[in-house]
């Protein structure tokens, strides 16, 4: 295989906009209110994300990333805005 034929290591990589989206999306969802409501600059906190809602979406979001987190995340980047630049 030539070189400039390697598959890269990781298909599924998400840049920081596309995991916005996903966390905006999420967020609307489970709050059941339209997504232009959700503030990405907003703490999860202040969305009344309790320890089980952070968990669970700590979870969805490995699925969709195809990584594993740590489930602490949501606390250690509490905002949208500030976990989707982490795991960018």
């Amino acid at each position: 295989m030539l070189a400039n034929q390697v598959k890269p290591a990781q298909e599924n990589v998400k840049n920081a906009v596309e995991i916005q989206q996903w966390l905006v999306n999420y967020l609307a969802e489970l709050l059941e209110v339209e997504t232009k409501k959700i503030d990405i600059t907003r703490s999860f906190d202040e969305y009344g994300l309790n320890s089980s809602d952070a968990i669970y979406l700590t979870g969805e979001l490995e699925e969709w990333l195809g990584a594993e987190l740590e489930p602490t995340l949501v606390y250690e980047y509490s905002t949208i805005k500030e976990l989707a630049e982490y795991l960018d």
